[in-house]
């Protein structure tokens, strides 16, 4: 069998990611913050681009009348053009002089110190204080240190005293910490401020909460209340019950009657089950949204949130710079990259306007579909799925969900994340289907309305739910009650 050689065409179909596809699609799923870092950080590595906005404040620019003018007037990247001379060495030069050197030798007046941001202290500073404060001995205080260390945010102990012997290494020694020496530290660690802090149970932070509030009375000169004995007897003898919510059985036992222990829940209510949670530093995140949707003359209108983002635009000075070294057939390294410069800035603009008409036609489609909601409330929203708004604006369901992901639109009935409008929908008997919110907003209702002694159980609330048309399952019920946060009707149920 011979072999050959053979030469033929082939004609196939692919899709090709281009470099402005990928960047597009990057700056789709892109947050505000995130897309506002990224054009910071072009603007800093490409100096082809520019803000039109700090041009017109800075300079006194041109109107955007002018502009187009001269854009009409040939003023493009690949055409003709006729500007004076550039000179390199002195355009930089004059950038130095009258940039660099002026800032290093102008005097700034700094702010005040007391406008200057600064943490606040969170628990383990707090008892770190409380600790520094005391007098104790040295080894006392690592032992100290390294309990407070091994405590988390809500003051728990998240490690044995085991454990905290094998941490640490006496230093005079070599060998771990005596038990003794780290349950003396432990105990001392446990009353600092907050109370309750350093216990490894829930029910031991209570009960340290509850004498530290009676010696607190007790030093006052004021009378305890009379149920704080039962309330220390049921945390320490009766606390699985009292989890399960099982009073009458606590009641019988202590051989009291069901009405004195009343008192006694109330009281142990008070008390804190997170101990270091007046310490946490964490602080509220406002958010911005990317699409406003307002209502003008009974019609929907919507103006994307362009505050704060650079407009950018390419540098007509190294336009002008390229072109006089390509009539002057010099410099061709400098050519080369400036060509790459005003490659990489016009995919990057592209990419941007892309980006804005996208959003727009997105929310666009999602006012459009979710009118209902937006006039009448959430009674009225109807389900919704990424293909519905992707065959409305013929594009793709990966494309929208890009669109969507970590963005926010304001309308007048609040701020929403964009994939709050999308979620599955349940049948109904009679008319279109019904949106899960808008199931879970009614199940909602009946808890807030039930009888507090006979809370509703999910069977009832299902059959409740069917005989309005609204076919779900008990199971389902479950779920979007835990979803809503809210408790079975066991723990709802009101004894007193």
């Amino acid at each position: 069998m011979a072999l050959e050689q053979k030469l033929s065409l082939k004609l196939t179909q692919k899709l090709v990611m281009t470099p402005s596809l990928q960047q597009a699609i990057k700056l789709l799923q892109m947050t505000r913050m995130e897309l506002d870092h990224l054009l910071t950080q072009e603007m800093v590595e490409n100096p082809v681009l520019e803000d039109t906005a700090d041009i017109r404040e800075d300079e006194g620019a041109e109107t955007p009348e002018a502009e187009a003018e001269a854009e009409k007037n040939g003023d493009e990247i690949d055409h003709e053009e006729s500007i004076e001379n550039i000179d390199l060495e002195d355009y930089f030069g004059d950038y130095w002089e009258s940039s660099g050197y002026a800032s290093m030798s102008e005097h700034r007046e700094s702010p005040p110190i007391e406008n200057s941001l600064s943490r606040q202290p969170d628990l383990y500073d707090h008892l770190l204080w409380q600790l520094h404060m005391s007098d104790v001995s040295p080894l006392g205080r690592e032992i100290a240190e390294l309990i407070i260390g091994n405590l988390n945010p809500d003051g728990f102990l998240v490690a044995s005293v085991d454990e905290l012997q094998e941490l640490g290494r006496d230093g005079d020694h070599g060998r771990p910490y005596r038990r003794d020496d780290v349950e003396k530290a432990l105990c001392f660690v446990r009353g600092f401020d907050p109370p309750g802090v350093g216990y490894a149970d829930l029910c031991e932070s209570l009960e340290a909460q509850l004498a530290a509030r009676l010696a607190a009375l007790e030093d006052e000169g004021e009378e305890p209340p009379a149920e704080a004995a039962l309330a220390q007897a049921v945390l320490e003898q009766h606390w699985d019950l009292f989890l399960r919510r099982q009073f009458p059985q606590i009641a019988k036992e202590m051989r009291v009657d069901l009405a004195e222990l009343e008192p006694v829940v109330e009281l142990i209510k008070t008390l804190e089950t997170r101990p270091g949670r007046k310490f946490n530093a964490e602080r509220a995140h406002y958010i911005e949204p990317d699409v406003y949707v307002r209502r003008i003359s009974g019609d929907y209108v919507i103006q994307l949130n362009d505050d704060g983002m650079p407009r950018l635009r390419v540098s007509r000075a190294y336009r002008s710079m390229l072109h006089k070294m390509k009539s002057e057939g010099s410099q061709a390294d400098a050519q080369q990259f400036i060509k790459e410069k005003i490659r990489s800035a016009v995919w990057l603009i592209k990419s941007l306007d892309q980006r804005q008409r996208t959003i727009y036609k997105v929310a666009n489609s999602i006012v459009k579909q979710q009118r209902e909601f937006l006039d009448h409330g959430i009674e009225r929203l109807r389900p919704m799925v990424l293909r519905d708004v992707a065959e409305d604006i013929e594009m793709h369901e990966s494309t929208v969900s890009r669109v969507v992901s970590n963005k926010y639109i304001h309308t007048p009935r609040g701020l929403f994340p964009m994939k709050f409008f999308f979620h599955s929908g349940i049948d109904r008997e009679y008319g279109d289907n019904i949106s899960s919110l808008t199931v879970k907003r009614k199940i909602e209702k009946l808890i807030e309305a039930e009888d507090p002694k006979r809370p509703l159980s999910d069977s009832e609330l299902m059959r409740i739910l069917n005989r309005e048309g609204i076919q779900i399952a008990r199971r389902t019920v479950a779920k979007y009650r835990d979803e809503l946060n809210i408790p079975s009707s066991t723990e709802r149920k009101k004894i007193f």
